[in-house]
């Protein structure tokens, strides 16, 4: 069961490891990101940065996508972690169980535009978050579980 998916730039760190999987209960965290998968040192980091009770799997987007759909993870309280907006557009796009996607922080780039404390946006994620929101998905923009939803329209 998919209880969050979250966008974080940071991927795993104290926030997600502890008030998210703690606020949602989850007991494991699906990273799904296409650059990690190929980094030793930083699946260590993010695995180490855990508490030992919630399983850690980091998967490409591609491959979360496929273990989500075929049933695999519905064993778990699952909270997926992706970087950017546009893995989490990929994953809402492909599991259709995906209704409501939290906006923690995404950092400024050349060409972004703030669109609260920690999101920073292209003209083509937003343009993304535009159409997730149109067909019905559920954005909120909260960086802790104690902050108050911020919903994104």
């Amino acid at each position: 069961m998919i209880k969050l998916v979250r966008v974080d730039h940071r991927l795993i760190h104290g926030q997600v490891a502890l008030s998210w999987t703690n606020s949602i209960k989850a007991d494991c965290i699906l990273v799904a990101n296409d650059t990690v998968v190929t980094d030793p040192l930083q699946k260590a980091t993010l695995k180490m940065a855990c508490p030992h009770n919630i399983k850690v799997v980091i998967k490409t987007v591609e491959d979360s996508i496929k273990a989500i759909n075929s049933g695999k993870t519905d064993k778990y309280k699952l909270f997926i972690v992706v970087g950017s907006i546009g893995d989490a557009y990929q994953l809402i796009k492909e599991v259709p169980e995906i209704t409501r996607l939290n906006l923690g922080g995404t950092k400024a780039r050349e060409g972004t535009k703030n669109i609260s404390k920690a999101i920073n946006v292209l003209p083509d994620e937003e343009k993304q978050l535009k159409e997730l929101a149109a067909s019905g998905i559920n954005l909120e923009i909260q960086q802790v579980p104690t902050d108050t939803v911020i919903n994104y329209k």
